[in-house]
């Protein structure tokens, strides 16, 4: 029998995931068949609704990969829909104290381990398996939080320590936007930064995520060096759009207009 997610970030084994962003089953399939441990349903930077994230996480589900959704905001109300339409767990941006990450646990579980209202949709068969489900989000459920902002970073120790949560993602486009320095991953404002949170995280044995934005291997190979985890291997849009551009750079080279 296959660990579980859950499983496998307490023992802080290495998984690779990625970010869909197109809200088609068609492109969630392909992205599962590619053999990824896990995937993630963007609802904070696309157009994706609860209708297609429930379409995509049943996807995704189905073909024996695991569901996530980053969510558009620590919202409970969106917690509890996506929970219940069968995600696994939740990506929540913006995670800066350790109230934020309390809320987002909360919001995951039921009494009394959580405040999240019960009902009966897909994660729970339709009503038909509701026992099984509630044994199933005590013990398996996921919160992994967003650092993306220097308050975060700031805090991170405090926010760690929360019960309940799994671990981290580090969101560098917004965590260097929050510092003034959009985007300027070499800055050294940036870099002290990233250096804090591994800090932090090695002193604490925390679970250490990060999004690989670019399809780039060998960055994802120097993140699991070190010490990252949890890392999200760049977004199907990318994906597309790096193909298309290289397989043309590579036609026009050889035949040039």
């Amino acid at each position: 029998m296959l660990k579980s997610l859950k499983k496998c970030l307490g023992e802080r084994e290495l998984t690779i995931g990625s970010w869909l962003q197109i809200g088609s089953p068609i492109v969630a399939e392909i992205m599962v068949q590619a053999g990824f441990d896990w995937l993630v349903v963007d609802m904070e930077h696309s157009a994706i609704s609860i209708d297609n994230a429930q379409s995509l996480i049943q996807v995704i589900d189905l073909a024996g990969c695991v569901p996530l959704v980053r969510l558009s905001s620590n919202d409970p109300v969106l917690i509890k829909r996506v929970m219940d339409a069968g995600s696994h767990g939740v990506i929540v941006p913006n995670v800066n104290c350790v109230d934020d990450a309390v809320a987002a646990v909360e919001a995951v579980r039921y009494p009394p381990n959580g405040t999240r209202g019960v009902g009966l949709w897909r994660a729970q068969r339709y009503g038909f398996d509701f026992d099984k489900y509630r044994e199933w989000q005590a013990a398996e459920s996921v919160v992994i939080v967003q650092i993306e902002h220097i308050e975060g970073v700031n805090n991170l120790k405090a926010i760690l320590g929360a019960e309940g949560v799994d671990g981290f993602i580090i969101g560098p486009y917004d965590l260097s936007a929050s510092l003034g320095i959009p985007g300027k991953f070499e800055h050294s404002d940036f870099k002290n930064a990233i250096d804090k949170v591994n800090l932090v995280a090695k002193e604490m044995n925390a679970l250490m995520g990060i999004h690989v934005v670019m399809p780039d291997v060998s960055a994802v190979k120097e993140k699991s060096e070190e010490g990252y985890r949890f890392i999200a291997y760049s977004i199907d849009t990318l994906f597309l759009g790096q193909s298309c551009r290289n397989g043309l750079q590579a036609i026009k080279s050889e035949y040039p207009t």
